[in-house]
């Protein structure tokens, strides 16, 4: 090898010069997915550690819950306003209301919660709200486990549909929980009352979807076309529904639960969808323009 031929390999004059944290927003998880399996890691080892039990919480907690709606829902209040298999009704919709309130928490507190390393290294911040949805989808997972081996138990004849359905809920709630994970991290950072005021709408949600009741009651009682576009403007009645289908819906006397949907379910949901993926992009444009002020409104 040449004296010219190393002073040429070493030649970076023409490599155009960037700050160190210059990102190009979420993609760049995508990219540097060694560092996101890092962060990944570590909250989950952290969660459990000096746990005897460890991982098996995950299953345990589930498994809990579920038994606690089956014995007051399905035993002490009778098949709860009369809905066949109404545990699995209720858990259908917990899973993904669980899934999608911790990723907007966790979301909205990685950045606070990882203040000494957003501050002292040059890294892609959206790593940090991203790593949050992942650890909180990798909880979501046995909870799955558990509902799926419920609906057999209560004679699941699961269909493709169904399971259409299921993933469309569950996309629904991935884009817009990141998005919103997102965008609140930073407001977060800037105003720390914002953390509690979002705790404040989660602590509502779960009131607000049909799966402590069905929609049929709301569709009864709130008919209409006005009320019927009132109540299903919240994506997550939308994804509920949607997983709802996938599952419990499978378990019954179909013919008997027919209205238990309303007719614009999936139409509805591919628009949400849309809908959700333009809100990631806003979330991405705000945090883009805010984040400079992060590691100085920290101290």
């Amino acid at each position: 090898m040449t004296t010219d031929t190393v002073t040429q390999r070493h030649d970076l004059a023409h490599v155009p010069l960037a700050p160190p944290g210059t990102t190009s927003g979420l993609l760049e998880a995508f990219r540097r997915r060694y560092l996101l399996r890092l962060m990944v890691r570590r909250e989950i080892q952290a969660r459990y550690a000096r746990s005897f039990f460890g991982l098996a919480w995950s299953y345990i907690n589930p498994a809990i819950r579920f038994m606690t709606f089956y014995f007051v829902f399905g035993m002490v209040l009778g098949r709860g306003l009369g809905v066949e298999n109404f545990a699995i009704h209720l858990f259908a919709g917990m899973v993904l209301v669980h899934y999608f309130t911790e990723t907007v928490m966790s979301g909205t507190r990685s950045l606070l919660k990882n203040k000494a390393v957003v501050q002292k290294m040059a890294m892609p911040r959206e790593l940090f709200p991203f790593a949050s949805m992942l650890v909180s989808l990798y909880h979501t997972l046995p909870q799955l486990i558990i509902l799926s081996g419920a609906c057999m138990i209560a004679g699941w004849d699961p269909d493709l549909v169904g399971f259409a359905a299921a993933l469309l809920g569950f996309a629904l709630m991935l884009v817009i929980g990141t998005a919103l994970g997102l965008m609140f991290s930073v407001f977060n950072v800037l105003l720390r009352d914002f953390g509690r005021i979002v705790q404040t709408f989660i602590n509502m949600l779960p009131f607000t979807v049909p799966m402590m009741y069905p929609y049929s009651l709301i569709d009864e009682r709130f008919g209409g076309d006005l009320g019927h576009t009132i109540y299903m403007l919240s994506p997550v009645t939308e994804a509920v529904l949607l997983m709802q289908r996938g599952f419990w819906y499978t378990t019954t006397d179909e013919t008997t639960y027919a209205e238990s949907f309303p007719p614009d379910l999936w139409s509805r949901g591919f628009i949400m969808l849309a809908v959700g993926l333009v809100l990631l992009a806003v979330a991405q444009w705000v945090f883009t323009r805010l984040e400079s002020k992060v590691p100085e409104m920290m101290t």
